[in-house]
């Protein structure tokens, strides 16, 4: 698949990634050395967000060989900034200079699956119900996704999903997660109001898309 290097290039990403990330770098397939994470969740915090992805752009470039830096974030929905909703993603990474890329995807599920992958799956899932998307990382990095969420506010956004929670998991996470902590995730499961289904994929999407951004750099 992969004739790219990522030696000479470092990265910043979401934490809500990590786990992907660290796999591909354990298998080789990522060759850098630098990965720089924020902390996960900061969708509901945008200061804070663009505050942290600045600052680890700025560490990156400093450590970078050839001041390349790639951006593992959504174009579209992890950052919305209700006090100035014409400052997108792009904004913020076009300001970075022209070392700096993000890979081409709207969530951290779209870098996993494509729109017509999701659709597919939901159809042999839940039937084509609404479904409500999670990654690994929504998983491990809880607390820190779902900060400030109360009781009434999960009652309010989860149980219209009527197919289920979904967690698109190409590391194998769940599988350890709920022999280790099953009490822990049927608390998770009740407090969504949904069942949790753990969805097994490839890393193939991701990967190509890792790839075409670090080509575009």
């Amino acid at each position: 698949m992969q004739d790219t290097s990522f030696a000479d290039i470092a990265i910043v990403a979401c934490g809500t990634m990590s786990l992907e990330l660290n796999y591909l770098k354990k298998e080789g397939f990522l060759s850098t050395e630098h990965l720089f994470y924020t902390t996960p969740g900061l969708h509901q915090n945008i200061p804070e967000l663009e505050r942290q992805l600045i600052n680890r752009i700025d560490k990156a470039k400093e450590i970078s060989p050839l001041n390349k830096v790639l951006v593992i974030y959504g174009g579209k929905f992890c950052y919305v900034n209700v006090d100035e909703p014409t400052r997108l993603m792009q904004n913020i990474i076009e300001e970075q200079g022209p070392g700096v890329a993000r890979i081409q995807a709207t969530h951290c599920m779209d870098m996993l699956a494509s729109e017509s992958e999701r659709d597919a799956i939901a159809q042999e899932v839940a039937g084509g119900e609404p479904v409500w998307w999670m990654t690994a990382g929504w998983i491990k990095f809880r607390q820190q996704v779902f900060q400030g969420w109360d009781q009434g506010l999960a009652n309010e956004n989860f149980p219209k999903h009527t197919g289920g929670a979904i967690v698109l998991d190409g590391v194998g996470y769940l599988d350890t997660y709920m022999a280790e902590h099953p009490e822990e995730f049927l608390e998770y499961s009740d407090w969504m109001g949904i069942p949790i289904i753990p969805h097994p994929i490839n890393l193939d999407r991701f990967k190509n898309l890792l790839v075409q951004a670090a080509e575009s750099i």
